[in-house]
C-alpha cells in the first residue's frame, strides 16, 4: 500500500516551482528539507511499485538530458503542454552541470507523484552517487541544504526504472545496448534499490554509445561500458521485433540525431549545454499511430535566450511502422569551428560539429 503525499502539498510544491519563471530569468525556489524528503520517499515508493522496464502507450512525449537547466525544463512544458495535458517520458540525467538541479529534479518528482500513470522518469548515469558527487549536484545540495539531502536524493535515484517499452515497438533507455542483453526480461529482473555498477547490463543501459565507425562491440573512450555498431542495432531490433531504439546521453547539435538508418535516435533536451555549446534541445512526440515528430528548443546567439520554433521542414522515414517527421528550427548559420574548455574534460577541439561524449 502506497503512502503518498497529500495532494494539496504536492500541488503547492508544483505551483511554487512553476512560479520560478520571471520573464526570461528563473529564480531559485528554496523548498524545505522536509518537503524534499517527502518528495523523495513518496516517489521512491512509486518507482518500486512500477516495473523496471516500463510498458507505456502512445501518445507520449520523450525528453533527453536536462542537467539542471531548470528554465529550459519549464520551456519544454510550455511547448509540449503541462501534465496531465500530455504524457511524458524523461530519459535521465536530471542533475549536474546546470545551476538548478534541485528545482529540476523536484519538479519532475512532484509531477511523478501527482500523475504517476502519465508521467515517467528513467535513470541516467548521473543519477548515481559516484558521478553526481563530482559533477555538481553534491555541491549544490551541500551549499543550499546539507549532505543529508544529497543522500536522500541518492536513495531515491537507486529506485528509478531503467528502460521503457512503448507499444511494444520503441525501446527507450538512457545509454544504449549491452552485450549481456539477450531478453527484455533481463531488464525487468534487475533488482532495486541498486547502485550503478562499473560493468554489466545495468551499467551498459546507462553508459553505452552507438558508433558508426565500428562493427560489433567496441571499447568506449569514456572508460566505462561499450560502443556498438549499426549491425548490433539491426540485430537487436530484428530479434526483439522492435522498430526503434530511443536514447539520450550525448550532446547532439540539433537536439536529436539518427543512427543506423533511423533505427536509433539520440535525444538531448538541454540547449546551449553548460552555456558553452550552440546545440539545440529536442523533444520527441509519439502519436497514437507511432508517428514521431521532433520539436526543437533552439540555442539563440544570445546566451541564455532560448525559444521554440516550428518552421523548417526536413522530413524522413525510419523503417517499418515508426515514421518520423521533423519540425525544426533553423539555427543561426555560422561556422561552428572553435575550441571549448569544459570543466573535467580539458579542451575539446571541434571542426564543424562533433558530439561531445559527456560523462
Amino acid at each position: 500500500c502506497l503512502i503518498l503525499m497529500d495532494d494539496s502539498v504536492v500541488d503547492d510544491v508544483i505551483k511554487r516551482l512553476l512560479g520560478a519563471k520571471n520573464g526570461k530569468t528563473t529564480k531559485q525556489v528554496q523548498l524545505t528539507e522536509a518537503e524534499i524528503k517527502h518528495l523523495c520517499s513518496t516517489a521512491k515508493q512509486i518507482f518500486l511499485s512500477q516495473p523496471n522496464l516500463l510498458e507505456l502507450e502512445a501518445p507520449i512525449k520523450i525528453c533527453g538530458d536536462t542537467h539542471g537547466q531548470f528554465s529550459d525544463l519549464l520551456r519544454l512544458f510550455e511547448y509540449g503542454g503541462y501534465p496531465p495535458a500530455a504524457n511524458y517520458l524523461f530519459l535521465g540525467d536530471y542533475v549536474d552541470r546546470g545551476k538548478q538541479s534541485v528545482e529540476t529534479i523536484c519538479l519532475l518528482l512532484a509531477y511523478k507523484i501527482k500523475y504517476k500513470e502519465n508521467f515517467f522518469l528513467l535513470r541516467g548515469n548521473h543519477e548515481c552517487a559516484s558521478i553526481n558527487r563530482i559533477y555538481g549536484f553534491y555541491d549544490e545540495c551541500k551549499k543550499r541544504y546539507s549532505v543529508r539531502v544529497w543522500k536522500i536524493f541518492t536513495d531515491c535515484f537507486n529506485c528509478l526504472p531503467v528502460a521503457a517499452l512503448i507499444d511494444e515497438k520503441i525501446l527507450c533507455m538512457h545509454g544504449g545496448l549491452s552485450p549481456e542483453l539477450k531478453h527484455l526480461d533481463e531488464i525487468r529482473n534487475i533488482a532495486r534499490p541498486v547502485d550503478i555498477p562499473d560493468h554489466g547490463l545495468l551499467c551498459d543501459l546507462l553508459w553505452s554509445d552507438p558508433d558508426k565507425d565500428i562493427e560489433g562491440w567496441g571499447e568506449n573512450d569514456r572508460g566505462v561500458s561499450y560502443t556498438f555498431g549499426v549491425d548490433k542495432v539491426e540485430e537487436f531490433l530484428q530479434t526483439h521485433d522492435l522498430d526503434l531504439i530511443c536514447r539520450a546521453h550525448q550532446v547532439v547539435e540539433d537536439g536529436y540525431e539518427f543512427f543506423a538508418n533511423r533505427q536509433l535516435v539520440t535525444i538531448f533536451s538541454a540547449p546551449n549545454y553548460c552555456g558553452e555549446f550552440d546545440n539545440a534541445g529536442a523533444m520527441m512526440s509519439v502519436d497514437d499511430s507511432l508517428t514521431c515528430s521532433f520539436q526543437i528548443l533552439k540555442a539563440s546567439e544570445k546566451k541564455g535566450n532560448f525559444g521554440f520554433g516550428k518552421n523548417g521542414g526536413r522530413r524522413g522515414t525510419p523503417p517499418r511502422k515508426v515514421r518520423a517527421t521533423f519540425q525544426c528550427t533553423k539555427l543561426i548559420e555560422r561556422e561552428l569551428s572553435y575550441c571549448i574548455s569544459l570543466f573535467c574534460y580539458g579542451l575539446v577541439s571541434l571542426l564543424g560539429w562533433k558530439r561531445l561524449k559527456t560523462k
